[in-house]
């Protein structure tokens, strides 16, 4: 063997995992290298807060028609499809302006935090939405659900940061099974719950609470769902490091990058998003399916 195949760099690049004590990011990467077997609490965990923010989605279509015509606001009986459209988007036309703004939250200062706001977030104004006694303010409250309930994009980073990497499709396919059964869950309960007064007179009085506000008794189960949620919560593990990154492994890479520059001021340009096509294919293609299944959910219910 030549001297020059002895020749090794005088920084060997390691494979070896640095652990800080004080991180739960890195509790976490601990505790996933000593798992073994199908992680059967983490899916029901991720599942569960799936469900309870994919719920209020769409449990107001059943009965929205007849909502928006208690409100009185539509003057003719064919506006009442508009007036309806208009309650039907602002939940998504609220997390549209604020998903990013919620990823950047979960970046900075963790998962857990953001989940449980989200899911108190459903508690307060899906209730309210159920107390609604105008066009304007079921508007606002599902404004309001929809933008500050920006769960969707935390709880997927989650999921791949709580599974091992041979479970994160599993997990990953966990929030997809959970958002489709809560958008058919919903819908069942908001059409089976309301207007119990007149559908279950024997239950439920026209004077009573449920009777003065015919949409309550939905939103008020959702809620409730969501409430032992948030609660519960409380007790999921961070999954946010704390830290820059592993240092050594920084070090290495700067060296290197020195090394192969000839006067060291050269960096590497940030690629632009908006340029890469596998990325924007990928969400133009969600956009377009989403688009059809939430179009065909409030034609639907209108016709």
């Amino acid at each position: 063997m030549t001297n020059e195949e002895r020749r090794e760099p005088l920084l060997n690049k390691r494979e070896e995992k640095h652990y800080y004590e004080n991180c739960p990011g890195c509790k976490m990467d601990l505790h996933k290298a000593g798992q073994m077997g199908l992680p059967i609490k983490e899916l029901f965990t991720i599942w569960v807060v799936v469900l309870g923010t994919a719920l209020p989605i769409s449990s107001l279509f059943p009965f929205l028609y007849f909502m928006v015509r208690d409100f009185h606001i539509a003057k003719r009986e064919e506006d009442i499809g508009s007036y309806a459209g208009y309650v039907g988007s602002a939940f998504m036309f609220g997390r549209t302006l604020t998903s990013a703004f919620w990823g950047v939250v979960a970046d900075r200062y963790g998962r857990k935090p953001v989940i449980i706001f989200g899911t108190s977030i459903v508690v307060v104004f899906n209730t309210l939405f159920g107390l609604s006694t105008n066009f304007w303010m079921a508007v606002v409250t599902r404004f309001l659900l929809g933008g500050l309930n920006g769960l969707l994009g935390p709880i997927k980073a989650y999921a791949a940061e709580i599974f091992r990497e041979e479970y994160q499709a599993l997990g990953m396919s966990t929030i997809s099974s959970a958002w489709g059964i809560g958008l058919i869950i919903g819908p069942a309960l908001g059409g089976f719950l309301a207007q119990p007064a007149e559908k279950y007179p024997d239950l439920f009085s026209k004077d009573s609470l449920f009777g003065r506000f015919p949409y309550f008794l939905p939103c008020l189960c959702i809620s409730v769902f969501a409430l032992v949620v948030a609660v519960g919560s409380f007790w999921i593990p961070e999954t946010l490091h704390n830290h820059d990154s592993e240092r050594p492994r920084q070090d290495y890479k700067a060296l290197e990058a020195a090394s192969d520059t000839k006067d060291g001021n050269e960096s590497t340009p940030k690629e632009n998003l908006f340029k890469n096509w596998p990325l924007m294919s990928s969400i133009l293609s969600y956009c377009v399916f989403a688009l059809h299944d939430m179009a065909y959910s409030e034609v639907y219910h209108i016709h």
